[in-house]
């Protein structure tokens, strides 16, 4: 089965960008497969969690990569391919992730990947969760797409922390016809109010860990507190799952994920 190619721009040369031939050259592959960035989702931690998929794309590539705070510091994504495919090698791209979005965060990293693929290399970026959601492989992808614009960017989807959140707290997500909105809470427990307007819909809530007893006092204001449950860690040590109520007395860590259920589910 052939990735999800990465569409945005896909075969257009972006203004300013200078052709570098990227991907142009011999695929270094004996099975003769092209240069190519695949995004890899490897799951929120739990290594039992990383596709067959995802294996083997890992393992075909020539080099893969994964995001960290310093060259020193073993980021997440990194721990669990360690753990899942103990012989692929990971090297770290540092990226500093800044609230203003500024996209030069990724040049350095875009800049190593791009010198691979133009050696005919095929290149996996490990990233938690899928790399289509909430993901630095979508931003990490677009800065490689305009040093490389006819390099083929696919991804692999992975598994996402309300899935393993849910099958942890034995939390039903949707039944029927229910819907679900899915926002992050980086800009503090205000960004639920709108979620929460439409009583009918499971809200899932990431990237809100230091918010986590504001966001109980809103839901509880709400009328929406009863059956919330709340994971951090999930897959890790030191993981935390369970009713919101009993887990929100502090905050926990950046990556901690929050279900709401619809109101008025039996």
């Amino acid at each position: 089965m052939r990735h999800r190619r990465f569409r945005e721009g896909e075969g257009e040369r972006r203004s300013g960008s200078q052709e570098t031939g990227c991907g142009d050259g011999e695929a270094s592959h004996g099975d003769g497969m092209a240069p190519t960035l695949v995004g890899v989702g490897v799951g929120p931690g739990d290594p039992e969690h990383v596709t067959l998929e995802a294996l083997r794309a890992l393992r075909e590539a020539d080099r893969v990569f994964a995001p960290s705070l310093a060259l020193d510091v073993v980021g997440r994504a990194e721990s669990i391919v360690r753990e899942a495919a103990p012989e692929v090698q990971v090297e770290r791209l540092v990226i500093t992730m800044r609230r203003d979005g500024d996209s030069t965060v990724y040049a350095d990293a875009a800049g190593r990947i791009a010198a691979a693929l133009d050696r005919g290399e095929r290149v996996a970026f490990a990233t938690l969760g899928d790399p289509n959601i909430y993901s630095t492989f979508s931003s990490l992808a677009r800065a490689v797409r305009a040093l490389c614009p006819d390099a083929p960017i696919e991804t692999v989807a992975g598994i996402m922390a309300f899935q393993a959140l849910a099958a942890r707290a034995g939390f039903v997500v949707l039944e029927g016809t229910e819907t679900l909105s899915l926002i992050t809470a980086l800009d503090g427990p205000g960004a639920l109010d709108g979620a929460l307007t439409d009583r009918s819909r499971a809200v899932a809530v990431y990237k809100g860990g230091r918010h986590l007893p504001a966001i109980a006092k809103r839901l509880a204001a709400a009328g929406r507190l009863d059956g919330a449950v709340a994971g951090e860690l999930l897959g890790l040590p030191g993981e935390r799952a369970g009713p919101l109520d009993e887990l929100a007395d502090a905050p926990a860590s950046y990556l901690a994920t929050v279900l709401v259920p619809p109101a008025g589910r039996p």
